[in-house]
């Protein structure tokens, strides 16, 4: 398992801190749940659809790209490895797509987040779809999406090498 530090959230903050460290936590513990896999068992599938480490992994990075910059500062032109046509496309990966590029592209998408994270209120309102959600709704369903596919990679990776632990 990986050496990085994750974050412990404070047990008394206000919602911003809170929101924040949490939704770091997670991020983390995805890295952590990843390091060491080689290439070729990140991209194994080991069930009937095509759900794998490195794809759950694409998956977040893209699902950030989107709520973030692209629901709530209302961004343009933002390159989506999915589409009409392939819905599914960030789970598409293969052994000779590096984990360790997914991962450097998840830990990049944190940075973007951040810089939007840290320019709006939680009770601003996005600039997408129609103004239907504040920061604080968003960085809600991003600690619920990221934790949910967390439990996937947790799974993934006891049935790929056996490594279980937090």
């Amino acid at each position: 398992m990986s050496t990085i530090t994750r974050i412990d959230p404070a047990g008394r903050a206000d919602d911003r801190q809170s929101l924040e460290e949490f939704l770091t936590l997670q991020r983390q513990s995805v890295v952590v749940k990843a390091t060491g896999l080689s290439d070729a068992d990140a991209a194994r599938v080991l069930l009937p659809s095509i759900t794998t480490v490195s794809g759950l992994i694409r998956h977040l990075a893209d699902v950030e790209r989107s709520w973030f910059r692209e629901v709530m500062n209302g961004e343009t032109g933002i390159e989506y490895r999915w589409s009409e046509a392939d819905p599914d496309g960030e789970f598409r990966v293969t052994a000779d797509d590096s984990l360790a590029a997914i991962l450097a592209d998840y830990r990049a998408v944190w940075a973007e987040s951040n810089e939007v994270i840290a320019s709006h209120s939680l009770d601003d309102v996005c600039a997408g779809r129609e103004g239907r959600f504040t920061l604080r709704w968003i960085m809600l369903h991003l600690i619920e999406e990221t934790a949910r596919h967390l439990g996937h990679i947790d799974i993934l990776r006891e049935l790929l090498d056996g490594v279980t632990g937090e």
